[in-house]
């Protein structure tokens, strides 16, 4: 029997440093076991005497020779023993598992009582100790003409050392299937197992197994979150994401019946608020699972806002992720994952995180640059205007710096436009001069703060149009520059000029430096500065 745990297939590695406890491997077991054979016959050898080797040397002629009385005594005493033993690991077993549950997730207590290493080895003690009983009990009986009189016997007693010999292995098994990364592994292992057997059995217990298998990825990954638990809650969240991509990989292979809510997904405490016309529309896509997984992530990231924000950024960067891994030939997943990414942003805008909004904004700029580069440019220009109004969101709830942060990656997009020559070009430099329309009549004094951003971005573009002769594009920013008071355009010019730091000058996730101007267009700032004068 081994008591090797297996990794999972659908999840997304993970660091060995996650684990706390690593099961013990065969070898090591035999090792166990062998050393204590060797032990106890030094032990006969040297105290008992060479008479002793009789057990070993000559089993059948030792048994024939045992004494009965002897035999029940040491079967009494054995039986106590194991029952003694039993007791101990049962009570062992029971804190821990209760514990771990409290803990992480209630359903750590149902996956244990299902896993047969722990069935087959209680189920050992057991059957040893009532062997015992029996035997003793028939001992007595045993008539003259038996073969072997003793053999039950012989056969109770190696129960019994294989009962003392696997308590230690199995303790340290207990702790190694309890361990968090261990239980994570096991849900998502049984969710994928029931989508694969969704194709032959039951559908509707199937679908109520995989929801429930979703709701306890969250469920670990929530409690880890509010005991500040980083580690656990990173693997939690890894494997819902490693869930979705080889459930996505599988899913054209799935019944028809798979995707009908009306089974009962449909009463899903994730579904039975959503108006029918939604269910409808979740039905016929048969994205079920992706949305509940993704309404999942939402949770966690309004958990995470604030309190853990490197899960929330692994949460960005796994759906960032899906979409442009998986998404290429299913749209209905590209849909959701920009869907999800707007409901991020307003969540952690509304939560004050400005710090993960500005990361989540950067994940979704890689969306829009994998759109453009797969030609895909409406798409990109639909995630460019999302960036636009939760950056004017943002603005409008105080977080100035995150409309200059989406100012900056809408200026990326439109620098990918221009290396891939995309048609997109134009609607998405319309986008970065409308980022500040809603808030051009507001009082100079706040423009101070909120506009200035945007204005550098708009400068740093336009010197880049300069450098590839697009002159046409570059006066068109001058034109919409003109609005803009000439010192502060001057003392934006000055910052660029000044300003030799590629990267952002304190330990940032993107280190990114906004007042950056790469040296080759700095050149080009004084002919862009004409153009504005001419504009005035």
């Amino acid at each position: 029997m081994t008591l090797q745990l297996l990794h999972s297939a659908c999840m997304i590695k993970q660091s060995p440093r996650h684990s706390t406890y690593r099961p013990l491997k065969v070898p090591a077991l035999l090792f166990f076991g062998l050393s204590a054979v060797c032990l106890l016959v030094l032990f006969f050898q040297a105290v008992l005497g060479d008479t002793s080797l009789d057990v070993v040397l000559r089993p059948i002629a030792w048994l024939v020779s045992l004494d009965t009385q002897a035999a029940l005594d040491t079967l009494s005493s054995a039986a106590e023993v194991v029952a003694a033993v039993l007791a101990i690991a049962i009570t062992v077993v029971a804190i821990v598992v209760e514990l771990a549950a409290t803990r992480y997730s209630h359903q750590i207590t149902r996956l244990f009582l299902r896993e047969p290493v722990n069935l087959a080895v209680l189920g050992i003690f057991v059957v040893t100790t009532v062997q015992c009983i029996w035997i003793a009990a028939a001992l007595d009986s045993s008539g003259p003409h038996a073969v072997l009189p003793q053999a039950g016997f012989a056969i109770t007693l190696t129960l019994v050392t294989l009962c003392l010999l696997l308590l230690i292995p199995y303790i340290y098994f207990v702790f190694a299937f309890l361990s968090p990364i261990s239980v994570i592994d096991k849900i998502c292992r049984d969710a994928y197992r029931m989508v694969l057997r969704a194709r032959a059995s039951s559908i509707k217990h199937n679908q109520e197994r995989v929801e429930e298998a979703i709701d306890e990825l969250q469920d670990v990954a929530r409690s880890a979150i509010q005991q500040s638990d980083r580690g656990i809650a990173i693997a939690a969240v890894n494997a819902l994401a490693g869930f979705v991509i080889d459930y996505v990989q599988i899913r054209d292979e799935l019944p028809n019946e798979w995707f009908d809510m009306s089974r009962g997904v449909a009463e899903d405490a994730d579904f039975i608020a959503l108006a029918p016309e939604t269910i409808a529309t979740i039905e016929d896509q048969g994205i079920w699972v992706e949305r509940k997984v993704f309404r999942r992530y939402l949770s966690l990231m309004g958990q995470a806002a604030m309190r853990e924000r490197d899960v929330a950024n692994l949460i960005g960067i796994n759906t960032q992720r899906i979409a442009t891994g998986f998404s290429g030939n299913r749209p209905w997943l590209l849909d959701l994952s920009i869907s999800v990414f707007n409901s991020y942003l307003r969540e952690t805008i509304n939560a004050g995180d400005r710090r993960t909004a500005y990361y989540l904004m950067n994940q979704y700029r890689l969306i829009a640059e994998w759109l453009l580069v797969n030609g895909q440019g409406k798409k990109c220009e639909e995630v460019a205007d999302y960036l636009r109004i939760y950056g004017q969101y943002a603005h409008n709830t105080g977080a100035s710096f995150l409309l200059e942060s989406a100012a900056f990656y809408v200026m990326r997009l439109v620098e990918k436009a221009i290396q891939e020559k995309s048609d997109s070009l134009d609607a998405l430099l319309d986008c970065l001069l409308n980022l500040d329309i809603e808030i051009k009549e507001e009082n100079v004094e706040l423009q101070e703060s909120s506009l200035l951003g945007v204005r550098r971005a708009q400068v740093q573009l336009a010197t880049l149009f300069l450098m590839h002769g697009d002159d046409t594009r570059a006066k068109r920013i001058a034109r919409d520059l003109r609005g803009e008071r000439f010192e502060r355009l001057e003392r934006l010019r000055q910052i660029m000029l000044a300003d030799d730091r590629e990267q952002f000058w304190e330990l940032s996730d993107l280190g990114v430096n906004f007042q950056y101007l790469p040296v080759e267009r700095r050149i080009y700032l004084d002919p862009l500065f004409e153009l504005i004068r001419e504009s005035y």
